[in-house]
């Protein structure tokens, strides 16, 4: 019962980190396009507009994915439902991305870094085994545990638990 109960303040959580952390992410990459447009910087001969504005633009779509995320886990923790499919699919894809840049921030930017988007994965992780599967799959199909014909009979989903064998 305290993982139930506690499993709408950890979507909240969430929601709200991920938040932080799309305002962080566009904060950091227009400073970054500032110091690249002020300082004239170019790589392979691209011109140093073209750089500030792809740093720009690359901050903002990040910054928007992350919001997308965030309102998964939001919707999530109001309605009190797990995610479906989709948005399931979303939130692994943003805990991928958070372990992966946590993996280039460690080498990068230093160990606090880490630690943060590790935090982030680690609620992003939780949120997903506390609201575990979307109901459509939680109500045993393609699980083989529904009698014979699928009528609910012993070892359905929600039917009586099978008798033992052993007796």
């Amino acid at each position: 019962m305290g993982g139930v109960a506690a499993r709408r303040p950890v979507a909240l959580v969430t929601a709200a980190v991920l938040v932080l952390e799309a305002l962080g992410t566009v904060l950091l990459n227009w400073v970054l396009s500032i110091v690249v447009d002020r300082q004239q910087m170019s790589l392979a001969g691209l011109e140093p507009h073209a750089m500030s504005a792809g740093a720009w633009l690359a901050g903002l779509l990040f910054g928007l994915y992350l919001l997308c995320c965030a309102v998964v886990p939001l919707r999530a923790a109001l309605r009190d439902r797990a995610p479906g499919r989709f948005a399931r699919a979303l939130l692994i894809s943003c805990a991928v991305v958070n372990g992966l840049l946590g993996a280039v921030a460690a080498a990068l930017v230093g160990w606090l870094a880490f630690v943060v988007l590790m935090a982030v994965l680690g609620l992003l992780v939780l949120t997903l085994v506390a609201y575990g599967a979307p109901r459509g799959a939680a109500d045993g199909a393609g699980t083989g545990d529904v009698g014979a014909e699928g009528d609910g009979g012993p070892g359905a989903a929600g039917g009586p638990p099978a008798a033992s064998a052993s007796a």
